[in-house]
């Protein structure tokens, strides 16, 4: 889908410098890829101390029934 977007040149540069990029629209790419991911994490930081567990489980155990 084409968009047309008024990005701060400057900014865009510095992206596909830094970045490596050959090209504005995979700078862009990449940037957005990176954002979403980034965001991702955070809704998952935010469930910390949400999730109850059952303080019974034993990790290791569970671990060597996989192995076996």
């Amino acid at each position: 889908m084409p968009t047309n977007l008024a990005i701060d040149d400057r900014l865009i540069e510095e992206a596909r410098d830094i970045g490596g990029h050959k090209t504005k629209k995979e700078a862009v790419t990449v940037a957005l890829e990176e954002y979403v991911q980034r965001r991702k994490q955070l809704a998952v930081l935010g469930l910390f101390g949400t999730i109850e567990y059952d303080p019974k489980y034993n990790y290791k155990e569970a671990r060597r029934r996989k192995q076996a």
